[in-house]
């Protein structure tokens, strides 16, 4: 089973139609599955991305 890293939890809010009616809607946050150092892990995509950076600039390329 992955560790969860991340502490990104949904937003709540409203979905507004062109009438103005108000319905309950979440934003659920991009986490994705990825394996660092052997070890799987749960992490938002935003932050594998920058993961990604930091090990590209330290390898030099």
């Amino acid at each position: 089973m992955a560790t969860k890293v991340t502490t990104k939890k949904p937003l709540s809010g409203n979905n507004r139609s062109h009438a103005l009616n108000a319905t309950k809607r979440k934003q659920k946050p991009n986490l994705q599955v990825k394996t660092i150092n052997g070890e799987k892990v749960i992490i938002s995509a935003r932050e594998a991305r920058t993961i990604n950076k930091a090990s590209k600039k330290e390898t030099g390329l």
